[in-house]
């Protein structure tokens, strides 16, 4: 029996050899074998967690010790007791002893749990040693449902999508019958399904109540049947959280909430996602069963995969940990048995599963290409989003910080600080958390800390671990890091397309607008209050951390340089370091970040030129150098010695940044000199930076030129001047090239490329062009083998030769190897890039992978093949495929199957490309995925940019000489690769001067090239340059949405707070991309010719980000059939969508466009012009237009028609006969809608360049040029305005004239001409033709005169500010009055569940917060603008009563605190509007009725005439002349 479990399935052979792969490593199976019994082991296996129907019983006996072996397993050592006078030190005291004998909390609390739990359903909560939070089976309580009456309600959530779809979910739940929850009903083992259940039906019946289309522009009421108090829960018989809910749910649903002790009754986040999932393979439990891909909603309410994606990854994360609650139990039993060894096995255990969460997040993607995984943010935003509203604000939210393993994790990791928002918000949720899980995570947080028996037995490997979890778990490179920066991504897209919050951060303030970036913030402080125990202090956020030596943790040394090819030089090496001692561990494809030294070379010439070589071993004081500053205590931090942070003028020039030469440090020295230097100036002259050289060569080519005491006198004796010009040197990031089995590897191998680059000639002393350095880190940890000796080096130069660095374990989730071990891989890498492939091929080898292992290296010549010994032994007994280039050598290698084994081939020279085309039908195979018929294989490219373009180059001809029938299609495969996570990058940092020469590109080019068109280019601005994306977008790990969200803008913010500034692979591959440098300011000498440009330029900012958000709702309404039809039939999900995308646009008319932004832009404009007129000319009324077009017939028209579509929403039958002609209308509205918007940035774009062309005017008066540009600007922009406004009248009378009822288009056109005749006949408007018309009832209209323009007097312009800002401000106020009221009353903070509430509730007329915050801005500098500029309002107005006016502005002001005097005035402004002009809301449509009427049918000339460049040229001359 024993023998034949060794027997091979394939060949029948014994032993533990594969007769395949001739390799003797444990594999789980021959290499390519089909064997169907085949079995991948589990996770418990993986973590050692017992197995079997014994393991509860050997879990519970490794405690039964007795108390003796527990706390006095030795005598004292001799040392302990030599000297001790009292010795009661040595016995345990009452506390240690109690712990011995009761056991560690946390197992009692499991042991309680998993005896009760399958008796009583686990009504307290899942919670098992083998399962973690999970459920056992997650089928058993469904099963149970479905075997009582309660099935009537999983069978409508089974049903729920389709009917959702139809828009009568109300409908069916009031036909279900009532069924009682009480325990003779519902049995203990189905509460869990019946809650959920029920919970699911109460929130889709609030959500359809919300969204029937009764919301927004429409104005008729629903339907009655839906509030009947005979068949809804009322007021006076029930909480508020079932008030208005079908008393055929509620009553057991509130039965049910009781038996599961919940105080009020509520749906939770793990109802939807841990409770809510049914495993679609029960057979593939590697390396857990619980996998997003291996699971499906059991109850989903849309049936879109944004929803399904994010509910499945957050009961996956559990997925994850279901060993790691035995482990984390186990850890606090090793902290009670004080065994350091034991502890340190489970708290590496620990890591490796704290280790795969980010990627579990990182599966969400909003790559459109992504298949399954693709998450959509406008979907997901518009309809989950809004359904997730929980039913009262008393009762918990629907958020991640609800599930219990972040709870878990917080109280295992000693968090001790809760202010934040999310903070007190964590702690609201737990106290909701079933009872087992609050009472795990009490007996964790409260009882045995682990973290600070870490800290108390100051082993520094134990320390290391624990350091590594914390930074897997809450750092800026962990699963919290992962967390917020998708976030960030996908919230942007979320927010500008409707939405304002996650569920994890709804109701946080929103000080600057942008939700997405107050997200950020709130993540950021939530993290840094996690990390607060374990660093002294934090200055910076965790996002500025990247990049900077806050990553690099550990402390360690360079123990062996090795040669791995034959190259004498040793160009490329591998480089061993110790990690003995440091608790570091890591895994294939992680990276080691570390802080280099400058060679001893460098610090001697620095210190020669600057006389200080006898002062190296000085200590500096650091207080005027704040990043100094922050690395000493970073450095006493990790070290544990204060002492460690005394930096000494050695220490400053050896860790300090000597090289490249950027502008600020040669500028830094010119303006140290006092500019005596002329030779620095030919530096400074440079068109490319940085400049090749170190600073010393810089001092000693500016010494000669340079009097002593000048040079004295800059680098004075006190040396506080030495931190400031040398800064701290940032770290470099390198891939590991090694693999551990062991529980701690004792070294790390990285394999190192020696970067060389040639010196600036001017810097060398014979202007010779060929003399070359060593990159920095490259040169320290791979020196020429001629410098690696220092022994000529003097000792006092060297000191105590203390050559330890610090280094830090980063790992990037987008270059990982494939989970499962048969998945095949291709590696592509050239030169040193082979470097995370070595420990790919270790790992996989070593763990006995039977995925395919291919290798595709490139390198110059076989002297240069690196690691050859190693790979060709791989290729023999392990398996692994081997394809090389030779780009200078024809003695090449070729891979021969049959014996596999490299065989001599002359091959001419090629490049990567060549090899990759020869195996074209292998490379076609491995990137296809399963579902296209090839191998799904997961593909990684590892070296230079121009390798990765030498590979993808080669691919994609690959594929399009096999397989691909067009270039095109080739191209879209390997998008797929990428946007499925299979086709993965890393990307050498090669920093190479940028030409000053490039060209310049104005911002309104930039704005033109938001690429939302088909075929249209994308651009984005970063930092001064501009970058052309369009051929990156589809293979953005991230995903093209993400990208387009910063389309046509400055993105340089988004990218410093997503780290991709400081991300060397992002900045490296961006440099393809590299198009010109983004035009700057121009230098205006007038600050109100600045302060204009940039108000247009925050106004043509708007206009981009409206059109690139408005393109993505348009993309999802229009691209998507799923959203149309389902099931062969009419999906009211996209009407529904339809009607709230255009009723907003409809209500609130483009409001960050045509609202108070534009009110301000006028004024300004309007204030400008008129101080270079006289006072009585005239302007043209801009805002008037707004409000007539907002008012006009054809408006009306159009929202009559948009309103119609929402009565459609709860009317599938009518809905259907009109189809077509829905579907066409949603065509040409929305491609109206984008026009529009296209015009409107034209415009703007236009005014853009008037900046540039007004700036090149000549005056023949040098006292009036400045007054002459200001002039002429002010009237082109003015104009600009008025076809702008002019233009929304246009798009309205466009929009009036498309129509629903296309009947002859209908599948069934009588039927669609019979409703049409029914809807006419109850709306009155069929019986019209029967009335008689005479000639006296026909009423009076004036009609406009088309070719006039109306103008109107500065006294109006200022009029309508002062009423904007008032209207502004009693807004503003309204919602000050209610907080103030919140807080008198003693109300409760802000709760997400208070946002959620608001979020759903909020889908008809009102402003997103992101329109508020662009209101209220516009106002507050409206107002601050009409005061600074009170005198000359006073002398340029003549009807204004100027002291109401300054009255009012005083009582206006936004930045005085809420007082009844405040509120006062305002009640008095707006009494006083309301006289002047009816009502606060006539403002903007005041100018032309009321007090205005003779200023309006007075003069109607036109003010500008012809085009705005035509304005350009004659409004200035005239202007001049009137001055």
């Amino acid at each position: 029996m024993a023998v034949d479990q060794f027997r091979c399935p394939a060949s029948g052979s014994l032993g533990d050899a594969c007769p395949v792969s001739h390799t003797s490593a444990p594999r789980k199976g021959p290499r390519g074998c089909a064997f169907s019994g085949f079995q991948m082991e589990p996770q418990g296996v993986l973590y050692g967690a017992p197995q079997g129907p014994n393991a509860a019983l050997q879990i519970h006996a490794r405690e039964h010790k007795t108390m003796v072996e527990l706390l006095v397993p030795n005598a004292p050592s001799k040392d302990t007791v030599k000297g001790l006078k009292n010795a009661d030190s040595l016995v345990p005291s009452d506390d240690d002893i109690l712990a011995a004998a009761l056991g560690a909390p946390a197992r009692r609390v499991l042991m309680r749990a998993e005896a009760l739990g399958p008796k009583t359903g686990y009504r307290d909560g899942y919670l098992t040693s083998k399962w973690g939070f999970c459920p056992p089976d997650p089928e058993e309580a469904p099963i149970v449902l479905a075997g009582s009456p309660g099935r009537v309600w999983s069978d409508l959530c089974r049903r729920m999508p389709g009917v959702v779809g139809r828009g009568k979910m109300r409908e069916a739940i009031l036909e279900l019958p009532l069924v009682m929850g009480t325990v003779d009903v519902i049995p203990d083992k189905a509460l869990w399904a019946a809650t959920v259940c029920l919970g699911i039906l109460c929130s889709v019946y609030r959500y359809e109540e919300r969204n029937d289309g009764h919301e927004g522009i429409a104005t008729t009421a629903g339907n009655p049947l839906f509030t009947s108090p005979e068949l809804v829960m009322q007021e006076h018989e029930c909480e508020e959280e079932l008030k208005g809910i079908p008393r055929n749910i509620a009553i057991p649903f509130r039965t049910l909430c009781t038996r599961m002790g919940r105080p009020l009754p509520h749906l939770t986040q793990y109802d939807v996602s841990i409770y809510n999932y049914k495993i679609r393979d029960h057979t593939s439990v590697y390396p857990y069963i619980n996998r997003s891909e291996n699971m499906d909603l059991r109850w989903p309410v849309f049936q879109d995969r944004a929803e399904a994606m994010f509910l499945l990854c957050m009961a996956e994360v559990h997925g994850t940990f279901t060993h790691g609650v035995e482990i984390v139990a186990r850890c606090q039993e090793m902290v009670v048995e004080r065994d350091n060894e034991g502890l340190l096995v489970e708290l590496v255990k620990l890591k490796e599963i704290i280790d795969q969460l980010g990627y579990v997040f990182h599966k969400i993607s909003v790559n459109p290409g992504s298949g399954e995984q693709f998450a959509n943010p406008v979907e997901w935003g518009q309809r989950y989003a809004k359904f997730s509203a929980p039913l009262s604000k008393r009762v918990p939210a629907l958020s991640g910080l609800a599930l219990p393993l972040f709870q878990l994790m917080d109280a295992f990791l000693g968090r001790t600080k809760y202010d934040s928002f999310l903070g007190v918000e964590s702690l609201h949720l737990r106290a909701w958390l079933p009872l087992n899980h609050r009472a795990f995570i009490a007996a964790i947080e409260q009882y045995y800390q682990v973290p600070k028996y870490v800290a108390s037995t100051g082993d520094r490997r134990l320390i290391g671990v624990m350091d590594g979890i914390i930074e897997s778990y809450t750092g800026e490179r962990g699963f919290m890091g992962t967390h917020r920066y998708k976030v960030y991504g996908f919230l942007e897209v979320v927010a500008k397309t409707g939405r304002t919050e996650t569920n994890g951060n709804a109701g946080s303030g929103d000080s600057d607008g942008r939700p997405w970036e107050e997200v950020h913030r709130t993540l950021s402080d939530s993290m840094i209050e996690r990390l607060d125990p374990y660093r002294s202090s934090i200055l910076l956020k965790p996002h500025e951390m990247r990049g900077c030596f806050e990553e690099c943790r550990f402390m360690s040394r360079i123990i062996g340089r090795e040669y791995v090819d034959e190259d004498k030089d040793r160009t490329t090496g591998k480089v061993s370091i110790d990690l003995r001692n440091t608790g570091i561990t890591y895994g294939p494809g992680d990276r080691l970040a570390i802080m280099p030294l400058n060679p001893w070379s460098e610090v001697i010439k620095v210190a020669q030129a600057l006389r200080i070589v006898d002062r190296l071993d000085e200590v500096l004081s650091l207080e005027k150098s704040e990043g100094w500053k922050r690395f000493s205590k970073h450095m006493a931090d990790v070290s544990r010695d204060k002492k460690a942070g005394e930096f000494t003028v050695r220490d400053i020039l050896r860790r300090g940044n000597l090289a490249p030469l950027t502008k600020e440090t040669v500028m830094a020295v010119h303006i140290s000199l006092r500019t005596a230097s002329t030779s620095l100036l030919e530096i400074l002259s440079s068109d490319t930076w940085p400049v090749s050289g170190s600073l010393g060569d810089l001092l000693n080519f500016a010494r000669p030129g340079v009097s002593s005491n000048i040079w004295d006198s800059a680098f004075s004796p006190d040396l506080e001047w030495l931190p400031k010009l040398v800064p701290v040197e940032v770290p470099r990031t390198y891939s590991i090239s090694s693999y551990s089995s062991q529980l701690l590897p004792p070294v790390i191998d990285l394999t190192v490329s020696r970067v060389e680059h040639k010196l600036c000639p001017l810097l060398s002393f014979d202007g010779s062009q060929d003399i070359l350095r060593s990159g920095i880190s490259s040169g320290f940890l791979n020196p020429h083998p001629s410098e690696e000796d220092e022994s000529a080096i003097p000792r006092a130069i060297k000191g105590s030769d203390d050559d330890t660095v610090l280094i830090g374990i980063s790992r990037p989730l987008s270059f990982q190897p494939p989970i499962s071990p048969a998945t095949p891989i291709a590696m592509f890498a050239g030169g040193s890039g082979i470097a995370p492939f070595r420990s790919f091929w270790q790992e996989r080898f070593a763990s006995g992978s039977v995925g395919r292992n291919i290798l595709f290296l490139g390198v110059q010549s076989r002297k240069k093949f690196v690691y050859e010994d190693e790979l060709r032994r791989h290729v023999r007994h392990d398996g692994l495929e081997l394809y090389t280039a030779f780009s200078r050598d024809s003695a090449g290698l070729a891979y021969d199957a049959q014996s596999r084994d490299l065989i001599e081939k002359a091959t001419e020279p090629r490049y990567l490309d060549g090899a990759i085309i020869e195996k074209r039908n292998l490379i076609c195979d491995l990137i296809m995925s399963t579902k296209q018929g090839g191998l799904g294989g997961y593909l990684y490219i590892c070296g230079s940019v121009s390798v990765y373009e030498t590979v993808m180059k080669g691919v994609t001809k690959a594929i399009y000489q096999a397989r691909a029938v067009t270039q095109k299609s080739a191209e879209e495969l390997v998008a797929t690769a990428f946007a499925e996570r299979r086709f993965m990058l890393d990307i050498f940092m090669t920093p190479r001067a940028m030409s000053l020469k490039e060209p310049v590109i104005p911002l309104s080019t930039l704005s033109r090239h938001t690429g939302h068109r088909e075929g249209a280019k994308m651009w984005i601005g970063v930092h001064g340059s501009v970058y052309d994306v369009t051929d990156f977008l589809p293979i953005h790990p991230g995903g093209s949405l993400i990208v387009a969200a910063s389309a046509g803008l400055d993105a340089s913010k988004t990218f410093d707070e997503i780290a991709h500034t400081s991300n060397p692979e992002v900045m490296s591959l961006l440099s393809k991309y590299f198009t010109g440098y983004l035009s700057p300011k121009p230098n205006f000498q007038q600050p109100e010719l600045g302060q204009l440009y940039d108000s247009w330029q925050d106004y043509l900012r708007m206009c981009v980000e409206s059109l690139t958000t408005l393109s993505f709702e348009v993309k999802s309404i229009m691209a998507d059939s799923k959203i149309w039809f389902s099931g062969g039939m009419l999906n009211m999900g996209g009407v529904r969508k339809l009607y709230q995308f255009q009723s907003r646009l409809m209500q609130d008319g483009f409001t960050t466009l045509f609202g108070s932004r534009l009110q301000e832009l006028f004024v300004k404009l309007s204030f400008t012009l008129m101080s270079a007129q006289t006072s009585d000319s005239r302007l043209p009324d801009v805002m008037g237009i707004v409000a007539r077009a907002q008012s006009s017939p054809a408006a009306a028209a159009a929202q009559k028609e948009v309103a119609q579509i929402g009565e459609y929403v709860c009317d599938s039958s009518t809905a259907q006969a009109f189809e077509r002609g829905i579907i066409q209308y949603a065509q040409a509205v929305t491609e109206l809608d984008m026009q529009f918007l296209e015009q409107i940035r034209e415009e703007i774009c236009t005014g853009m360049d008037g900046f540039d062309l007004v700036m090149s005017m000549k005056s023949t008066s040098g006292t009036t040029v400045g007054k002459q540009r200001l002039f002429k600007l002010a009237a082109f922009l003015v104009s600009l305005l008025e076809r702008i406004a002019e233009r929304l009248d246009t798009f309205y009378v466009e929009l009036s004239a498309q129509s629903l009822y296309h009947p002859e288009i209908e599948p069934n056109p009588a039927r669609a001409r019979w409703r049409l005749v029914r809807r006419r006949i109850y709306d009155g408007s069929f019986f019209i033709y029967t009335q008689d018309l005479s000639f006296d009832s026909i009423p009076s209209f004036e009609f406009p005169t088309a070719s006039k323009r109306i103008s109107i007097s500065f006294d109006r312009v200022i009029s309508q500010a002062n009423e904007m800002v008032a209207a502004s401000l009693h807004r503003q106020r309204a919602s000050e009055d209610h907080e103030n009221l919140s807080i008198l009353i003693q109300r409760p903070p802000r709760r997400l569940a208070d946002a959620h509430l608001h979020r759903a509730e909020d889908t008809g007329r009102g402003l997103s917060s992101f329109e508020r915050h662009i209101d209220r801005k516009a106002a507050n500098r409206i107002s601050t603008f009409l005061t600074g500029n009170m005198k000359a309002i006073r002398r340029l107005s003549r009807a204004v009563n100027v002291g109401e006016l300054e009255h009012a502005l005083r009582t206006q002001s936004p930045l005085r605190e809420p007082s009844p005097l405040r509120r006062q005035g305002s009640g008095l402004l707006n009494t006083r509007i309301h006289e002047r002009s009816g009502s606060v809301s006539s403002a903007s449509s005041g100018s032309s009725r009321g007090s205005t009427k003779g200023s309006l049918r007075g003069e109607r000339k036109s003010f500008l005439p012809g085009s705005p460049r035509d304005s350009l040229r004659l409004c200035g001359e005239e202007g001049i002349r009137r001055g």
